[in-house]
């Protein structure tokens, strides 16, 4: 799987150790920085992380930050991305199974680095169900993207 990880200073080394953690497991990794602790802002890796799975350059993309929230807040400004903080293994594979997410955010204050890299690797082998019932709330939520894009024009 291509996967682009993007992090902020306050995510850099939990970053760093989960890059190395899913080139281990065979998986293809474009980091799109922060490369230090130098203070950096959020919005600016949610964007590329985000930019690259749009673009199609990856299959699905991390977001870590010092909470989780601002990288999630940000990247779910983006027209079809779904974005999830998911600080438990449970969330990481619901999130995928029922809501599709393309996005993994995590808080580097929050969970330490092997939790962490217990739900990448469950977010990373869940797969959408593609039920209907699940189907059918994306595709209202795509709904409403889709009109508040049109009446932002």
């Amino acid at each position: 799987m291509k996967i682009a990880i993007g992090a902020d200073h306050g995510g850099f080394h939990l970053k760093t150790q989960i890059a190395e953690f899913l080139k281990k497991l065979g998986h293809e990794v474009r980091d799109l920085g922060t490369y230090s602790e130098e203070p950096v802002d959020y919005p600016d890796y949610a964007r590329a992380v985000s930019e690259e799975i749009l673009l199609k350059k990856a299959d699905r993309g991390i977001l870590i930050c010092g909470s989780g929230v601002g990288a999630c807040v940000a990247a779910n400004k983006f027209p079809g991305i779904r974005a999830a903080i998911c600080h438990d293994t449970f969330s990481a594979h619901q999130g995928v199974e029922d809501d599709n997410i393309n996005i993994l955010c995590l808080g580097a204050r929050i969970v330490g680095p092997e939790l962490a890299k217990d739900i990448v690797k469950v977010w990373i082998s869940s797969m959408f169900s593609g039920a209907e019932r699940h189907r059918r709330r994306l595709a209202k939520v795509d709904a409403i993207e889709r009109e508040f894009l049109r009446n932002a024009s």
